[in-house]
């Protein structure tokens, strides 16, 4: 099976991402976290937007290649290609700190990408509330996130809850972060194995 784990900066999507692979000695395809302009882009979003969105999307198209070719593993991956699209770039544009000329070059190599892309048998949505996102980016202490804006989380997360009841048309399991925290309370992690359980036996009936 093919598990996308999605969510905002700082919702536990690494975490989660690593607790599942191990309990299914699965594959983790984890988004890479050294990406040469993030620094740069927190402290001059207009100049270094374009560069790191397509960063990501040459390391999501690397990440793709190589789960096109393990057949013989459960997988599960960090972000999706679809949220670097339509949350993020997007996002950007919309702020005017992408220019339309760059965000239409980036979705003509998203479009191409997409094509070669199996859908995920099922999306795991982390939603979290801003204060419980900026608790959780403060505890893990990274230097370049330590002041990101709280309105741009806001808006991201406006744009995480569209695409998700609005756009994406596969199967999503929705782990409210505020009220079901899976690192505290492992009655949460037997709730969303007990759906992967489900999604496995189907997969493996194909």
């Amino acid at each position: 099976m093919y598990i996308a784990i999605a969510g905002n900066i700082g919702s536990g999507k690494t975490t989660l991402t690593e607790m599942l692979t191990e309990r299914y000695g699965a594959k983790s395809y984890l988004e890479e976290t050294d990406n040469p302009y993030i620094g740069d882009f927190y402290n001059d979003m207009n100049r270094w937007s374009f560069n790191l969105q397509m960063y990501f999307l040459g390391s999501r198209i690397r990440q793709t290649m190589d789960m096109l070719g393990d057949r013989s593993n459960d997988i599960f991956q960090d972000r999706t290609v679809y949220e670097d699209a339509y949350i993020f770039a997007d996002n950007l544009h919309q702020m005017g700190l992408m220019s339309t000329r760059d965000i239409n070059t980036y979705m003509k190599i998203f479009n191409l990408v997409t094509n070669l892309i199996p859908r995920p048998d099922l999306l795991i949505y982390l939603k979290a509330s801003v204060p419980t996102l900026i608790a959780q980016i403060r505890r893990r202490g990274r230097e370049y996130e330590i002041n990101i804006d709280e309105l741009y989380l806001k808006r991201l997360n406006e744009k995480y809850d569209d695409w998700i009841e609005n756009r994406y048309d596969g199967e999503v399991l929705v782990v409210d972060k505020d009220h079901e925290d899976f690192i505290r309370n492992p009655a949460v992690v037997e709730k969303i194995c007990a759906r992967l359980d489900e999604v496995k036996a189907r997969t493996a009936s194909r």
